[in-house]
């Protein structure tokens, strides 16, 4: 059929672009006059593809059809007007004149709420069944003959927005599409309307959405939803008087408590309260009703629970990603509001001249910017001027636009030139709190043995919150909704937050781990930093594969495999790297899309709290990593019982790994990975680079003051070099300084905590007693903290304690072999149940190719040591655990593999 569409708006657009789809030749489209510069988008399209368009700002005058008026759309031809959404007023002449006459598309279930505010009087009058009716137009006010209707459920918290969008608009231009086809089939009918039912209200306007406080909760509810967005239902409050509107309606009141500040509602049954859900109202009848947004006197819209906040909260500042994404969504408004010469922060978009259909542009187009971002309409009522746009949607990106903000006590210091901002309580949920009956422990500083803080110290009730939250921000918040991409850019954005923050990270490290801050600068935080931007690369490129299987003749079969994340994780850190260990883990566990339950080590915990902190910047969901300080043996014990966590990594000793793997196993059969103790070997041969292997032997014994998983825990030193390698080791001890770890000259800080020393101490005594020779160090050194003294042993036997046992200190263990006997270190090396790292120094590559196939370790150092890097996979062999950090493989730690089979 020839058809003349009559109408304006996206709606008007989809229908017109169905009905040419469905073949019919749409001759001409009458809309409305651009406004503020800007076509509506039915004549936008049309124009695009070459149909005739007219923006006739009248079609009669003092009563009559205007005659150049109605030549212009006779000469198309026309067989029938369809009538998607018009606001102007169409003559007679026209709607009479094709042959098949016009039909129009009305959002009620006819006779009821004719007019022009029809969705809202369906939802203001309570209606359960709303609908669209396409109608014959007459020369009534939607009084025509029916043509076709629709129904459906109307949802207790629906508002105009919701119901259209839901059902209205997407229902609506499949009847517009199937009512025409009807037509051209001949199979239309006209079916009188009946007036029995039969209701007509006026256009809602502001000055009359008052709202009428006399009347029940459900009643001031479907007010203030049937005028919201447009009107916008309103009253005045406060003193003095403002206006408030309200928006965003709910009678879903359980479990609300109505506690919090008054707002005083003159002819209110009850005042209103504020509350950290919004605003709560009251009906006549005493019951509750909730208000999750207040647009101002100004046109600014708030969160209701906001409402006595006063400013919001400083600017975010954005990373120059962000500030590439603002440019691009600038060019957006631009395009959007043609009037407006420059687009600036403080430009409004609605007094610039944006309508309705400027938002769902605007949307749709910052949409497709951002990679199907997840905004809605309301954002822009949110946010009306670009500025606060911006940051708008700079805190979805960041995934942090929930409610409130977190209040954090800080514990603050003056080190290290700078002040310290350091959490001291469990961080669940997205919140710092207390723990389970305010119980709390002393940090120590090992410099000096004082008292840093109090810290608080979880209880199994804790674990059982912690874990509820994870599994619950796992199974139904953003985390689990957001693309991989976007789950990569805020980890991206974590790590740039841990770089701004990287000499306050350095400075806690020193101050209740003792490390070196240089050495913590750029290890202990600088690796951390690297390996949180590693995994986030890694987070959209997680995939599975197809795999050709056996047909099930005749039929044929696709087989793939997809890597999900596992959900719930526990990962239990040491205290000799305690932010690096917790990101070699969190970093790749993040990455795979599970939440996390972390357990820092008791006497360090102040850089994994301050690490949640950064979380909640960098807009990580709430209850997706969470933080409890507490003792191994309860809350890492709960953890490994716990039936709602799915994984456990666990760097630290092989007893206590061989405990959590026991428990892993009862509780659940939980994934499991360990990192456990160490005693790696590091062979020096005669043909080395012997000033490269003393430095180097050097830094795989007293690297971060011995306290390192990977320490080379046995030196064996061929016999021809042995007493020279020594006498050069001994020299270069004798240079370090040991001091306090803020000293920019320090080379060697305390030792972590009290309890350890007195371990390196029997230790030593030890080797002394079994007759190993010490050659320099083995003592406390007389100064408060916990010092001691770089130590070195020689002519230790194979059968020795100190041969045996990892010190984790700075003990040098020095052996000698026969030279040339390379079998026989070999087997020297090998023979112990440990095999975390290894190392070999030579010059002949083809004995270092054979000793590091030989070495039975997960890390082979050749002319070097402690080289790591966070694309290569670190973990041990044999009762050092087993399971894999750092590189692609630390992911797998983090997945499981399900298969998945169709028939076809």
């Amino acid at each position: 059929m020839k058809i003349a569409v009559i109408g304006q708006s996206l709606f008007g657009q989809e229908v017109y672009g169905h009905l040419r789809k469905e073949g019919h030749e749409v001759v001409g489209v009458f809309t409305v006059p651009d406004k503020d510069g800007k076509a509506d988008p039915l004549g936008l399209e049309a124009e695009k593809d070459g149909v005739p368009v007219f923006k006739f700002s009248r079609w009669r005058a003092k009563g009559q059809a205007l005659p150049e008026v109605v030549a212009k759309y006779q000469a198309l031809g026309a067989e029938l007007n369809v009538l998607p959404f018009c606001s102007q007023f169409i003559p007679m002449e026209i709607i009479n004149a094709p042959r098949h006459g016009s039909i129009i598309y009305h959002p009620s279930l006819l006779p009821r709420h004719r007019g022009a505010s029809a969705i809202n009087w369906t939802l203001i009058h309570g209606d359960k069944k709303g609908g669209f009716s396409i109608f014959w137009a007459d020369d009534g006010l939607d009084t025509g003959d029916l043509l076709l209707q629709k129904e459906c459920e109307v949802l207790p918290d629906d508002t105009v927005s919701t119901l259209y969008n839901r059902f209205l608009f997407p229902e609506g231009i499949k009847g517009m599409v199937q009512a025409v086809r009807l037509i051209a089939e001949g199979k239309a009918p006209r079916l009188p309307q009946p007036e029995e039912g039969a209701t007509y209200e006026g256009i809602q306007k502001k000055e009359t959405a008052k709202i009428d406080w006399d009347q029940p909760a459900e009643a001031i509810h479907n007010w203030i939803r049937g005028n919201d967005k447009v009107p916008g239902a309103w009253t005045e409050a406060c003193e003095p008087l403002q206006k408030l509107t309200f928006f965003n309606s709910t009678l879903n009141t359980s479990g609300l408590v109505p506690e919090g500040d008054a707002l005083p509602i003159p002819g209110a049954h009850r005042p209103g309260v504020v509350t950290k859900a919004g605003l709560i109202l009251f009906g006549n009848d005493d019951k509750m009703l909730l208000v999750k947004n207040i647009q101002l006197e100004d046109g600014k819209m708030i969160l209701a629970s906001n409402f006595f906040k006063g400013a919001a909260s400083s600017a975010l500042e954005l990373t120059e990603a962000e500030l590439v994404t603002a440019e691009a969504v600038r060019s957006a408004w631009q395009r959007i509001l043609p009037n407006v010469l420059e687009v600036e922060d403080s430009t409004d978009f609605f007094k610039s001249g944006a309508a309705s259909v400027d938002v769902v542009r605007l949307v749709e187009e910052v949409k497709e910017l951002c990679d199907g971002l997840e905004l809605e309409n309301e954002d822009v009522y949110m946010a009306t001027t670009f500025g606060d746009f911006i940051q708008l949607l700079v805190r979805k990106l960041r995934g942090d636009d929930e409610e409130g903000e977190c209040s954090i006590d800080y514990v603050e210091m003056a080190v290290n030139k700078r002040t310290l901002h350091m959490p001291h309580q469990l961080f669940i949920g997205g919140a710092f709190v207390d723990a389970e009956g305010a119980k709390t422990f002393e940090t120590i500083n090992p410099t000096d043995g004082s008292v840093i803080c109090q810290v608080s110290l979880a209880q199994v009730t804790d674990v059982d919150k912690a874990v509820a939250t994870a599994k619950d921000a796992f199974e139904n918040g953003r985390w689990g909704k957001i693309s991989a991409r976007d789950r990569g850019r805020l980890l991206y954005r974590l790590a740039d937050l841990m770089e701004q923050h990287q000499e306050e990270l350095a400075t806690i490290e020193a101050l209740d781990a003792g490390a070196v801050y240089t050495l913590a600068l750029k290890t202990h935080v600088g690796m951390s930093i690297q390996t949180f931007r590693y995994f986030a690369g890694w987070c959209d490129k997680i995939q599975g594969s197809t795999i050709p299987i056996n047909q099930a003749r005749p039929n044929r079969n696709l087989t793939l495999t997809r890597k999900e994340p596992v959900g719930v994780c526990g990962i239990i850190i040491p205290w000799n790297y305690p932010l690096m260990m917790l990101s070699w883990k969190t970093a790749a566990c993040l990455a795979a899309g599970n939440t996390v339950v972390i357990k820092p080590a008791q006497v360090t915990p102040l850089t994994a709290l301050k690490f949640a902190e950064l979380t909640l910047k960098a807009g990580i969901p709430k209850g997706v990593v969470n933080v409890l300080p507490g003792s191994g043996s309860l809350i890492g014990q709960r953890l490994s019982d716990h039936p709602d966590v799915r994984k456990i990594g666990f760097t630290g000793s092989t007893e206590v790994g061989k405990h959590i793997m026991k428990s892993c196993a009862i509780s659940n059969v939980k994934k499991v990975s360990l990192e456990l103790g160490g005693k790696s070997p590091l062979i020096i041969f005669a043909d080395c680079d012997l000033n490269k292997a003393v430095q180097m032997g050097m830094s795989s014994v007293f690297f971060n003051k011995g306290e390192n998983c990977i320490a080379a825990g046995r030196l064996f030193v061929e016999d021809s070099i042995h007493d020279e390698f020594v006498r050069r080791v001994v020299q270069e001890v004798r240079k370090m300084k040991v001091g306090n770890p803020l000293d920019r000259d320090t080379d060697h800080g305390p030792q972590n905590h009290h309890a350890h020393l007195m371990k390196l101490m029997e230790y030593c005594q030890c080797g002394v007693k079994e007759g190993a020779t010490l050659v320099c160090g083995g003592n406390q050194i007389p100064r408060p903290g916990f010092f001691f003294e770089p130590t070195v042993f020689t002519d230790v036997e194979d059968h020795m304690f100190i041969a045996k046992e990892e010190s984790f200190g700075p003990v040098m263990i020095i052996s000698r072999f026969a030279d040339g006997d390379v079998d026989a270190v070999l087997s020297r090396a090998n023979a112990t149940e440990f095999g975390l790292a290894s190392g070999v120094f030579t010059r002949d590559i083809n004995k270092a190719l054979y000793v590091s196939d030989k070495l039975q370790a997960g890390t082979v150092f050749v002319n070097t040591y402690n080289k790591t890097d966070v694309a290569a996979p670190f973990g041990g062999f044999k009762q050092s655990g087993f399971g894999k950090d750092l590189g692609e493989a630390a992911l797998n730690e983090y997945l499981r593999v399900k298969t998945v089979t169709f028939e076809y």
